[in-house]
């Protein structure tokens, strides 16, 4: 495949979904902007307007949205024929009571969780929107941005820490766009064929950060409200950017409301109570004051934030309320995947039950 396209993160995965009469008759490509009837996408002879067709109206296809690949016609504004199978897929549900789900973008490796030090950390915030990134397959990286709105050293380190207790395992970088510290290590993490995208509520300073990543003014960006830290979505659609030295990045509206659409990653986002919980004397314990119970334990002790433990207790109650509301296989899957962290749990008894049998 083409030089263009490699740099885009086409590979194998892809390849593969192509047959020999498509890749004869058809241009593949990435969809890099939304546009709305149409989308913006680059092929190896550069980027130009596709069209959708109204059967993935009619026939109920789900649209592409930026960053998938889609296989196209070619001539002046082709119709998209095809959009291959993602590897990755960001979600969220949509805003209200429905149970719908949205798709954000697609194909992405990274996604930078960021959160500005004017609106505070938020841990609560960090670790829902770590665990839905956790569901999406790619890997979550926090960034605690502005840093340079904080004078005193024991400020930032203070900031670091909260971050880096909500995160889990998940990476924490403090970095200020303003002054281009901590830049470098951000664009480090990029290489050619990874994208990445930025998540997080408006005014923390995602577009800001993708011009000093770009080295050029590519997004408009505005100043947040000094009563309440809160920007505007001067970002008004996503948009998917080649950085120079290789890699892409995805920028878009801030994330308001990012509910946990597929439970999948509660467990990988609170690995340290799940492996917590697996020290308790029962196996279905609730840690809400069962003897033995090691969750408590830690709490009591200062080692884990109680906060963290509700925080859990309340994403599970929500993958269980999702559940409820979706029909069919769509419910069957939410369900089974609402147990993982159950699984998780007895998993961890069988293997201390078995190395105390040995």
């Amino acid at each position: 495949m083409t030089r263009a396209l490699d740099a885009l993160g086409w590979g194998p995965f892809f390849e593969a979904q192509v047959t020999p009469g498509e890749r004869a008759a058809l241009r593949p490509g990435r969809a890099v902007a939304d546009r709305g009837r149409r989308l913006l996408v680059r092929f190896d002879e550069g980027e130009a307007l596709v069209t959708l067709p109204g059967r993935f109206r009619d026939r109920g296809l789900e649209p592409p949205v930026v960053g998938d690949f889609v296989l196209a016609e070619r001539g002046d504004e082709p119709p998209v024929v095809r959009v291959l199978r993602r590897r990755t897929r960001l979600s969220r549900g949509v805003a209200g009571r429905r149970s719908d789900e949205q798709v954000l973008v697609s194909n992405v490796d990274l996604v930078f969780v960021a959160q500005g030090v004017d609106g505070g950390v938020k841990p609560r915030r960090i670790e829902r929107t770590v665990a839905a990134v956790r569901a999406s397959g790619a890997e979550p990286v926090v960034l605690v941005t502005k840093l340079d709105l904080l004078d005193l050293p024991e400020d930032r380190e203070a900031v670091r820490e909260e971050a880096r207790a909500a995160a889990g395992t998940a990476p924490v970088a403090a970095i200020s766009a303003a002054t281009g510290e901590g830049v470098g290590a951000v664009r480090a993490l990029l290489a050619p064929g990874r994208t990445a995208v930025f998540v997080g509520p408006s005014g923390a300073g995602k577009s800001t950060l993708v011009n000093a990543l770009l080295g050029a003014e590519v997004q408009e960006t505005e100043e947040v409200r000094p009563r309440d830290a809160r920007g505007r979505h001067r970002t008004t659609a996503r948009r998917l950017f080649l950085v120079p030295g290789g890699g892409a990045v995805i920028d878009g509206p801030g994330v308001r409301e990012l509910k946990l659409w597929d439970p999948e990653g509660i467990e990988a986002a609170y690995e340290d109570v799940v492996a917590l919980a697996a020290r308790c004397r029962f196996r279905d314990c609730r840690h809400e004051g069962e003897p033995g119970c090691a969750v408590r334990e830690a709490v009591e002790e200062g080692a884990l934030d109680a906060a963290r433990v509700a925080g859990l207790r309340k994403l599970e109650i929500e993958a269980r309320a999702a559940a409820g509301r979706q029909g069919g296989h769509a419910a069957q899957e939410t369900r089974r995947r609402a147990k993982a962290l159950s699984r998780a749990i007895r998993r961890f008894y069988e293997a201390e039950d078995g190395a105390a049998d040995e």
